[in-house]
């Protein structure tokens, strides 16, 4: 189910997915933000290094849930970077300020993503350093979208349809990872945040079970705040249909050091956790999750 390479012949496809060898949960698991792909083009336009770059990154987030594929779910990954194309926005969450043309009138130009310079194509990395020298042609936002943004959606309602057929519901755990400091750290001082749109993208007993391990472990944990869920959790979760999505924030500091993006000793404890999660979230009984009919 891989995507065809759209970057080049020797560049990676747009994302992979980690199948387990008979999926026996009704779970999907997917990583928007761990890709790691910068490719050369990309570099050569940007103001900033890769390093500088790589602050957007929920790096090693497809590491921490690994473990999906042995209990029975598969684990969808991005393979390029947030900074490059961000598949957890609206396909043209754009900024008319980043491109040498005009936008078409579909675009998205006034979403709070997009104020604060991290629509689908970000200009903004990190506090607030500016990623491109000059700005881009529509054009290239529009191959990025379509070669990249594209496949991974495709991919993942594929994954949820699957899912949903051999099951008769889905459980989506989008999985991410947050700053330390910064102003989000500062609201929301926590170790994880869950998010389900305050109710809207999953049923209750979800978070309450995901909430329960996590805390049960000593973790911090706080609900929707500053993270209630973003396109992923809100486009896919559809709790009435039978289709729950629900967000997991890590802090990165509980399993890797921000500054180097290197793994702390702390990795594989978090990492069972993690699998943990999955597998308390996979025990759920079906009753509050199969599709309701509409009300009379």
């Amino acid at each position: 189910m891989d995507a065809p390479a759209a970057e080049g012949p020797n560049s990676p496809p747009a994302c992979t997915v980690l199948r387990p060898k008979r999926q026996t949960v009704p779970l999907v698991l997917a990583s928007p933000h761990s890709g790691t792909w910068y490719p050369p083009a990309f570099l050569a336009q940007a103001a900033l290094d890769r390093d500088t770059l790589r602050r957007s990154e929920d790096t090693f987030v497809d590491g921490l849930f690994a473990d999906a594929p042995g209990l029975g779910a598969p684990l969808l990954c991005a393979l390029y970077p947030r900074a490059y194309v961000d598949v957890n926005r609206e396909p043209y969450e754009l900024d008319p300020g980043m491109f040498s043309d005009p936008l078409p009138p579909y675009a998205n130009t006034t979403s709070p993503r997009v104020a604060a310079g991290l629509g689908t194509i970000a200009r903004l990395v990190g506090a607030g350093a500016l990623i491109y020298r000059q700005p881009l042609p529509f054009a290239e936002a529009r191959r990025r979208i379509e070669a990249l943004y594209r496949p991974y959606h495709a991919t993942l309602a594929a994954l949820i349809a699957e899912t949903r057929a051999r099951f008769g519901y889905c459980v989506l755990l989008d999985c991410h990872s947050m700053p330390s400091a910064g102003p989000d750290a500062a609201v929301q001082g926590a170790d994880v945040v869950l998010g389900d749109r305050h109710g809207l993208s999953c049923a209750a007993e979800l978070t309450q079970v995901a909430a329960r391990v996590l805390s049960g472990a000593g973790l911090r944990v706080a609900r929707n705040a500053p993270y209630a869920g973003g396109y992923t959790t809100g486009h896919y979760g559809r709790p009435t249909e039978g289709v729950h999505a629900l967000q997991i924030e890590l802090s990165r500091r509980l399993y890797m050091d921000e500054q180097t993006h290197i793994p702390l000793a702390s990795f594989g404890a978090l990492r069972a956790l993690m699998a943990r999660v999955v597998a308390a979230v996979a025990e759920v009984a079906p009753l509050s999750l199969l599709p309701r009919p509409p009300e009379a």
